[in-house]
């Protein structure tokens, strides 16, 4: 939605691309090792999923401080999940370079909707 009134939080562009990168995560831990299951993939998967979830939380908030707040805490989860993909790159489970322009695109748009 471009420069409209967001209806639902679905309309926010942010949600949308937190979204995608929130399923890249889970596409990309499918592969990881069994032993990863309740250690790395499920520490990934929680922090994308509270970077979307805390938008969605956020945007039926009335009040400015709690969407700050909430836009705040997605932020947090953003730069937690980007740890892992760095510590997930560097362990030798991930090679692809997609998801660097969409954990970038993901703050940018986070930081101009706070």
């Amino acid at each position: 939605m471009d420069r409209q009134r967001a209806e639902r939080f679905q309309d926010l562009i942010v949600w949308q691309k937190s979204h995608a990168l929130t399923l890249r995560a889970y596409k990309i831990t499918k592969s990881f090792p069994k032993e990863e299951l309740f250690g790395l993939t499920s520490q990934m998967r929680r922090a994308a999923v509270s970077v979307a979830a805390n938008i969605a939380e956020g945007f039926s908030k009335k009040g400015r401080p709690d969407k700050a707040r909430l836009m705040n805490i997605s932020q947090g989860s953003l730069e937690e999940l980007r740890y892992y993909f760095i510590l997930s790159r560097d362990i030798g489970y991930v090679d692809s370079k997609d998801q660097w322009h969409d954990l970038d695109e993901v703050a940018r748009l986070l930081g101009a909707y706070v």
